[in-house]
């Protein structure tokens, strides 16, 4: 998964993708996002599952634990992440952030690379998970609150630029990783094993500048 995504609707556009009928607590507002070319360190919207409430927070992409020196990760490998000392203290804390698409670049000869946008072939919101630290009834928003895509290369990437890809679920799926009823057993099967097909999506080459409005 490449640095670089759009987060354009609305939360309640990406509420409705996720078809929960929990009430909503909303903290990331109600006007469309806008966000073309969002890179890491950037605030996102997050939806996590708070009790019986869907919470929505703008959060920022990227976390490290507090004793970590180096740069903030801005996304995990599924296949180890809850292995990992790292992300130890947030693998428990699953979200869902919903993207319209994200960018890749491809060498393709010329003396720059080309970039791809990566959509879904019917356009719904993409819906990522992700583990993060972030604002709830316990815990106050902070300096260290962020998150972090989780990503696999077990299937290679979409258009052969790397192998990464984002690890995204349909909505039925979604729900089930919201829920904090799903055992860390059941939430590792779905990461795992139950994400979306390439065959979902669709990638083409765009000639205008990276952060413009998609079509």
């Amino acid at each position: 998964m490449c640095g670089r995504l759009s987060q354009s609707c609305g939360i309640q556009d990406f509420v409705a993708a996720l078809n929960i009928p929990n009430a909503l607590i909303n903290y990331a507002g109600d006007q469309p996002f806008e966000l073309y070319n969002a890179a890491p360190s950037s605030q996102l919207a997050l939806l996590h599952q708070e009790g019986q409430f869907l919470r929505a927070d703008m959060v920022r992409w990227g976390w490290r634990p507090h004793w970590a020196k180096d740069r903030a990760a801005s996304r995990a490998q599924v296949e180890r992440v809850n292995h990992n000392p790292y992300f130890r203290a947030i693998w428990p804390h699953r979200a869902i952030v919903a993207i319209d698409n994200w960018f890749e670049w491809v060498a393709e000869g010329g003396p720059k690379k080309q970039p791809y946008l990566i959509r879904r072939k019917d356009r719904a919101p993409i819906l990522c998970t992700a583990i993060g630290q972030y604002p709830s009834a316990e815990h106050e928003s902070g300096e260290h609150d962020g998150f972090v895509f989780l990503s696999s290369d077990s299937n290679g990437g979409m258009v052969d630029s790397h192998d990464w890809r984002p690890v995204t679920l349909n909505p039925e799926l979604a729900r089930e990783w919201l829920n904090p009823a799903t055992s860390k057993e059941r939430a590792e099967q779905i990461m795992l094993l139950q994400w979306e097909p390439t065959e979902a999506f669709e990638w083409f080459k765009i000639d205008r500048p990276v952060g413009s409005k998609a079509t």
